[in-house]
């Protein structure tokens, strides 16, 4: 299994552990911020295959989120705040930059919806992304049969991005709201 493979597995991990209640929020955070530095893979620069794309959009939601999660902390300074939280907004960019990445690799084939969400901060803007051509899923887990796929195992995607809804609206993906849909 090479680093991307093992990663993948290891969020696989992360994700059962956190929806199970065996982790906190905060302990999924670092537990995916640790083992990404781990193994010491950076982000592509050029992005010309869907493992790649996935992987930065992964790299850069990890470190987006922590350093979101950083950036609350209270024992830190009102300026390590404010640098934690910019350090955040700019992996948050880069995490749409490699969604529109894959996206493209995939010539859109994909399905979009609006979440409905309590979040004030997220209403009308949290979007979901969802993949469910076997084939498309075959290449980010050869190891895994195409009868094997379910509704479970679909790649999910999220962004709030006005450049990625623009872009989702122009290839006619985004629909109203998830709703109902899962």
């Amino acid at each position: 299994m090479n680093k991307f493979e093992r990663f993948l597995k290891h969020r696989q991990s992360l994700l059962l552990q956190y929806k199970m209640g065996d982790m906190t929020k905060h302990e999924f955070l670092q537990e995916n911020f640790d083992y990404i530095n781990k193994l010491d893979i950076k982000p592509f620069s050029r992005i010309d295959n869907i493992k790649k794309a996935l992987y930065n959009y992964h790299y850069y939601n990890v470190n987006a989120k922590y350093w979101q999660w950083v950036a609350k902390d209270p024992k830190n300074t009102p300026s390590e705040r404010n640098a934690c939280f910019r350090q955040s907004l700019n992996y948050y960019y880069q995490k749409d930059r490699a969604t529109l990445a894959l996206l493209r690799l995939i010539d859109f084939n994909a399905e979009a919806y609006y979440v409905n969400v309590k979040s004030r901060n997220l209403k009308n803007k949290l979007i979901e992304i969802v993949i469910k051509d076997p084939d498309i899923l075959l290449e980010i887990d050869p190891y895994n049969h195409i009868s094997k796929f379910t509704d479970n195992n679909y790649l999910i995607l999220h962004t709030k991005s006005t450049s990625v809804a623009n872009v989702l609206k122009e290839n006619r993906l985004t629909d109203d709201y998830i709703n109902q849909k899962y």
